[in-house]
């Protein structure tokens, strides 16, 4: 299985190599100060980008990180409607044991999920495109008390 190390080292190396890709964020439980560590932590990242459609379309490029097992493409589960314009993915199991959800999405959706979750941090930006944000923190996904309201629908559901 390669360390942790060397993949952070291989997502920064292509992204820095690939002037499509802007910059890096990575979010989920490897950045998360609370979460306990194991070896089925995956590694959540999106690359930064103008567009997606030459990604989509070039299928070999995602080669480059390593022999897969399997791979599943979220976006065209026609179960769950996508902005593939604006973001696609890939979740990669790779040979070696290794997980890698990897997104490429544009300024405009990356800003918008920074917003939505806190647990993120940016590993590269090229342009310096995005806002200094505060440390990672689970603060969004915290249990909350429903509302009446929500209680109900739930109850109803």
């Amino acid at each position: 299985m390669r360390t942790e190390q060397e993949m952070f080292d291989l997502i920064l190396d292509v992204a820095k190599k690939d002037d499509r890709v802007r910059a890096v964020i990575m979010n989920g439980s490897r950045i998360n100060p609370n979460a306990m560590k194991d070896i089925f932590q995956d590694y959540d990242i999106a690359y930064v980008v103008k567009e997606t459609k030459s990604f989509r379309e070039e299928k070999n490029w995602i080669e480059q990180f390593g022999e897969r097992l399997y791979m599943q493409y979220p976006e065209e589960n026609s179960y769950y409607p996508s902005d593939t314009d604006n973001c696609y993915g890939w979740l990669i199991q790779f040979a070696d044991g290794n997980r890698l959800d990897l997104h490429v999405c544009t300024l405009t959706q990356v800003l918008k999920d920074m917003k939505e979750d806190r647990l993120c941090k940016i590993l590269l930006d090229k342009d310096n495109y995005l806002p200094e944000i505060p440390p990672p923190t689970d603060e969004d996904h915290w249990v909350k008390k429903p509302s009446e309201r929500q209680f109900l629908d739930t109850c109803n559901e």
